[in-house]
């Protein structure tokens, strides 16, 4: 079952099973964005559970895989005329090198077939300078979680994986460096975590 096939029938019950049990984690995460101007992707819009919780000042360009997460987070956006919203792959991020001055990855990057490539792609339109404020699950170098890894067998193939180790996809991107990293849930296996890109020099 494809990632969009599977999101789409999820979509009508994204909201009851995540936005409460997620508020508290995004608004924390997202207060970081006060006082950014520019462009911010969110990479992973979904059905816009961010959108009430972005602070005004920059444009927003939420980007996602599933019309039926988009129409959703239309809905949320609308009365904003600082938020735009665009389907596709974010593989394959349709925009140019260095263009956004921040980027949000809430709950995409262990979703994903292949968070290293999504991770290159927010690299490669991520400004000098620019921040990726991330909220996920991720393992930690050499933590056997063999339940989490036995329950990826299942659930890579339904919505998510369980089984990604942060700091190998971050391997990939020589240009993003680490900022923080703090546990955010679970024990830590939800983690708050913000990189910066090199500046040219």
């Amino acid at each position: 079952m494809s990632l969009r096939h599977t999101y789409t029938l999820f979509a009508p019950i994204y909201d009851l099973a995540l936005e409460r049990a997620s508020e508290r984690l995004r608004r924390d995460s997202l207060h970081r964005l006060q006082g950014t101007t520019g462009a911010v992707l969110v990479a992973g819009v979904g059905t816009g559970l961010d959108i009430p919780h972005l602070p005004p000042g920059p444009h927003y360009v939420g980007f996602d895989l599933t019309p039926a997460m988009l129409q959703r987070a239309r809905r949320r956006a609308s009365g904003r005329n600082d938020i735009s919203l665009h389907l596709g792959d974010a593989h394959r991020l349709p925009y140019g090198d260095d263009c956004f001055d921040a980027v949000v990855l809430h709950l995409i990057l262990a979703v994903v077939p292949q968070p290293q490539r999504l991770l290159r792609e927010i690299e490669r339109v991520l400004k000098p300078g620019g921040r990726v404020l991330l909220l996920d699950k991720f393992l930690r170098p050499g933590q056997r979680a063999p339940l989490r890894r036995l329950f990826n067998l299942l659930s890579r193939h339904v919505a998510t994986r369980t089984d990604v180790v942060f700091e190998e996809v971050l391997d990939c991107c020589p240009q993003l460096r680490l900022h923080s990293d703090e546990p955010a849930l679970a024990g830590g296996w939800f983690r708050r975590i913000e990189l910066r890109k090199a500046p040219h020099e």
